[in-house]
């Protein structure tokens, strides 16, 4: 693999690791994976890594499963830090390539007819913890993909791509602003629409019984679903909550949704 001993931050070849505190996802193209447990999970995924940069130390580890056409940057710690605007530890980063994505019909043309499936909306989540937590709670409960908000927090920004401990890298996810069409498509492919709500009036969700193809809608953390969104899904369920407590973080609440919705066999 082509090696380059880097000795300052201000190299233009390291301008995809950038000030990464302050831009958050890179570009539409390509993201920043960091720590050596993510540069692995993404190089052996479905993306293609552009470039690595790395001390000596946690290179030595990596390199084994380093393709040799990616370009390697050998740095120091302090100038990582330097480089990407923070304090930083794990030893390497490395730059990788947003794959083309999948439409919502092709997915939904991919699960066999009559098989079980679960999908995970988040139309509008601003928080990248929450996103990241969602996405990896929908990996663990078998989801076959997400669909997320272009107005959202990007699914490729380095705070997402961390806290779903890699899970952007294997989840198929759809990035969409026409919901009413969303809706269209997976009501046409056999799917039941579920908004998850505050209402008193909605399914208590531990009541609640579902056929074998269902896609559970989140609200953002602030306003949840929008009230056209909530309109348009075929069934309402709520989490009760002791007096006192109206709510849940989205996360939290997505993750015992989710369990409540997979269908998981036990091992």
């Amino acid at each position: 693999m082509p090696e380059f001993l880097i000795h300052s931050s201000d190299d233009s070849r390291l301008d995809p690791f950038r000030d990464l505190k302050a831009q958050g996802a890179v570009s539409d193209s390509v993201f920043v994976a960091e720590g050596e447990k993510l540069v692995r999970r993404l190089l052996a995924s479905r993306c293609e890594t552009v470039s690595i940069v790395g001390t000596e130390t946690v290179l030595e580890r990596v390199r084994p499963v380093i393709p040799p056409t990616v370009p390697v940057f050998v740095v120091t710690t302090p100038i990582i830090s330097e480089l990407i605007g923070y304090q930083f530890h794990r030893g390497v980063l490395a730059c990788g390539q947003i794959p083309p994505a999948a439409t919502l019909e092709e997915l939904c043309d991919g699960i066999p007819a009559g098989e079980a499936a679960l999908v995970v909306a988040c139309p509008e989540l601003r928080d990248p913890t929450n996103l990241g937590t969602i996405i990896r709670t929908a990996a663990g409960f078998g989801a076959r993909f997400l669909i997320a908000g272009l107005t959202g927090v990007s699914p490729w920004s380095r705070r997402v791509l961390r806290t779903s401990m890699g899970s952007v890298l294997t989840l198929p996810i759809v990035q969409t602003e026409d919901w009413i069409r969303v809706l269209r498509t997976l009501h046409d492919a056999g799917f039941e629409s579920v908004a998850t709500v505050l209402a008193e009036d909605a399914e208590p969700l531990r009541r609640a019984r579902f056929p074998s193809r269902r896609a559970i809608f989140l609200g953002n953390e602030d306003e949840g679903l929008s009230a056209e969104i909530a309109a348009a899904c075929r069934r309402r369920v709520t989490l009760p909550m002791s007096a006192g407590v109206d709510s849940l973080n989205v996360a939290v609440a997505a993750g015992i949704a989710m369990y409540h919705m997979a269908d998981l066999d036990p091992p």
